[in-house]
């Protein structure tokens, strides 16, 4: 179709431009909304939940296993070796204590961090499909167009056609 568009010196479009825009539009657009919705989690959290992400943050890094396991060497070979005051022997009663305090308690932190963060996501996950609804509308709205534009070209070209026939 575009070549015969070009038959009548018609200006091209470019796409690339028309492309560029959009994208942009729609980054700006979506940028808004999504530091408007964080804003309005960060307001409505309480103090808490904050605590609760912080420690899940943490207790989910890699910064967490290096340290935590250090420590658990540390207090076995403390409790191992021959020449220091044994405070937990094995089989380590007091530290699985520990273990099993830490990990009820960092668990539950964690999933009711997780739960927050998926509502959240479900958040932004509505109006990125309502940003794509739009989009497919205004991409309908436009191929309706084109299509005007072609049926008005094709018109065009059998007006002509019928005008170069009844000169001849």
């Amino acid at each position: 179709m575009r070549e015969k568009i070009s038959k009548f010196n018609l200006p091209d479009i470019d796409t690339e431009q028309i492309d560029e825009r959009v994208e942009r539009l729609v980054s700006d657009y979506e940028e808004h909304i999504i530091k408007h919705i964080n804003s309005e989690y960060q307001r409505k959290i309480s103090w808490s939940d904050r605590f609760a992400d912080k420690i899940a943050s943490f207790g989910g890094s890699w910064k967490f296993i290096t340290t935590f396991g250090f420590l658990l060497i540390l207090w076995i070979a403390w409790n191992l070796v021959n020449f220091t005051v044994h405070f937990d022997e094995p089989p380590f009663i007091l530290l699985n204590l520990i273990l099993s305090f830490v990990a009820g308690f960092q668990a539950p932190i964690i999933l009711m961090s997780q739960n927050r963060h998926a509502e959240h996501d479900k958040l932004e996950a509505v109006i990125d499909f309502a940003i794509n609804y739009k989009a497919e509308q205004e991409i309908a709205d436009i191929q309706n167009h084109l299509h005007t534009l072609e049926k008005e070209v094709q018109d065009i070209k059998a007006m002509l056609g019928k005008l170069i026939c009844s000169k001849n």
